[in-house]
């Protein structure tokens, strides 16, 4: 096929390469495609391509390298704070369309996807076809990307285990501008298998957290676990700060949960139907706090169930008030709404399903030995903004580090509340970093009001290595712009 002239509109000459069913520039789609759920906002696109296969985001770099013309991945664009908005046009390269689980090897405990893979599709097939493994499974609605909440080190409800998303990779293939392909982890060097990122140089980290200015990926070895014949899942009501966290470090210091997590009291409220909360009667919980148990004998759960009544007797006789612990199962026969927290992935369409479908939040990876402070302090950011303090904590990696997240509902189409969720996420990450609390899935925003606090010699080797990647510059730019 030949490339058509540099006289010809940009849609023509990428419909040259691509074929002319994956190119638009309907300008409704090209509009919508400057904004997430977020109060971000980009510039619209000069044109959307929608590869199918990795030849397609050879041909489509190679081209806009030569051309130097920007070119932003997009995936899903929910929940993202921006980093797949084009910052100056060009082509936004939506990776949607390939979207196959290339392969899955349960004795090896790995699966190979696509970029555009969605979570409810990996638990289907895996549910269906290896009902002996089991994958982890993030908060995002079902039909948004595994991949890349991977290379975003995204949160699973297996994390407090196993760490982020980003840890369980055992390599990516990756497409660079000048249309080179690149492999990395064991398939760097045998394709016969591709189960570990070891003993092969980190290679694969030039593409996490790089918010695709290194490469795109076109494909991913992610790993699977070993399923679980016994699971049990539980709420506890809480109406003490304190109290709730040291119930949460007592449970994970036995190590008897594969997920433990708190949500503020106004999830609770919005699950119900309200949909901004900003009052809380003093008889209500302030915060929920769930778990995860799994195993494959009963004497074993019915141990560690012993250990939790241990754990919430010692807080009770401390004159902490807790009610539970309330298994979902039964929670859903007395409020089938408590469903969406029965099974993951979910839809928590109380956070989606609102007038402007506005959806923000200052996710935060930081010192456990913080978290009571930092949650009190975010809450009482929130409040004096006039947003619900919806928070929620979750330790990582057996607690080595924990999230502090908080989120905001909000109308995308009110410019003040657009404006109104800007500025009280600015006061929470003032607030937050400082206290070593590190802001992830870091949007642009961030990077230009904090990048002066970055170590020079991390500033200045970042900025050498997306050189070499991207000479050219034409990959999401105007993220991690340090």
């Amino acid at each position: 096929m030949t490339l058509a002239t540099a006289a010809q509109p940009l849609s023509d000459r990428l419909a040259a390469l691509v074929g002319s069913e994956r190119v638009s520039t309907d300008p409704a789609k090209l509009k919508e495609a400057a904004r997430d759920l977020t109060e971000v906002r980009g510039t619209p696109p000069d044109a959307i391509v929608k590869p199918d296969t990795v030849e397609h985001v050879q041909a489509v770099l190679r081209f806009a390298n030569a051309e130097k013309i920007p070119v932003t991945p997009v995936l899903y664009n929910t929940n993202v704070g921006g980093l797949a908005l084009p910052a100056h046009g060009g082509i936004l390269l939506d990776m949607t369309g390939m979207n196959r689980i290339l392969e899955v090897r349960p004795d090896d405990l790995y699966m190979v996807l696509e970029p555009g893979v969605q979570w409810g599709q990996v638990k289907e097939h895996l549910d269906r076809n290896f009902p002996q493994t089991r994958f982890a499974y993030s908060l995002s609605p079902p039909e948004t990307s595994v991949v890349a909440n991977a290379l975003m080190d995204g949160l699973l409800n297996l994390s407090l285990r196993f760490g982020t998303c980003a840890e369980w990779l055992n390599g990516v293939e990756a497409v660079l501008p000048d249309g080179t392909i690149v492999r990395t982890g064991s398939r760097a060097w045998t394709d016969q298998q591709w189960c570990t990122n070891a003993p092969m140089p980190d290679l694969t980290g030039l593409f996490i957290n790089f918010h695709g200015t290194t490469g795109i990926v076109t494909k991913a070895s992610i790993r699977i676990q070993q399923s679980k014949r016994l699971r049990r899942r539980f709420f506890l009501m809480g109406y003490d700060v304190d109290a709730a966290f040291a119930v949460v470090r007592a449970l994970v210091k036995e190590e008897i949960c594969d997920d433990i997590g708190i949500l503020t009291w106004p999830t609770a409220k919005m699950l119900f139907g309200e949909t901004r909360p900003v009052w809380r009667d003093p008889s209500e919980p302030l915060m929920m706090l769930y778990a995860d148990m799994s195993t494959n004998r009963q004497a074993d759960l019915d141990l560690r169930m012993s250990i939790l009544d241990e754990i919430l007797a010692a807080a009770r006789a401390k004159g902490a008030k807790f009610q539970g612990p309330l298994d979902v199962r039964d929670l859903v026969k007395i409020e089938p709404r408590f469903q969406k927290f029965a099974e993951f992935p979910t839809r928590l369409d109380f956070l989606l399903d609102h007038k402007g479908g506005g959806l923000s939040w200052v996710g935060t990876y930081g010192p456990t030995s913080r978290w009571e402070e930092g949650t009190k302090l975010s809450m009482k950011i929130m409040e004096e903004h006039g947003f619900p303090p919806l928070a929620v904590a979750r330790p990582m990696a057996q607690s080595h580090f924990g999230v502090l997240r908080l989120i905001e509902t909000f109308d995308r189409d009110d410019p003040a509340q657009v404006a109104a969720v800007a500025k009280v996420n600015m006061a929470l990450v003032d607030a937050l970093l400082p206290m070593g609390f590190v802001p992830y899935k870091t949007p642009a925003w961030v990077h230009a009001r904090y990048g002066d606090k970055l170590d020079p010699g991390f500033r200045e080797l970042l900025n050498r290595v997306r050189k070499v990647m991207d000479p050219n510059g034409i990959l999401n730019p105007g993220k991690w712009s340090v």
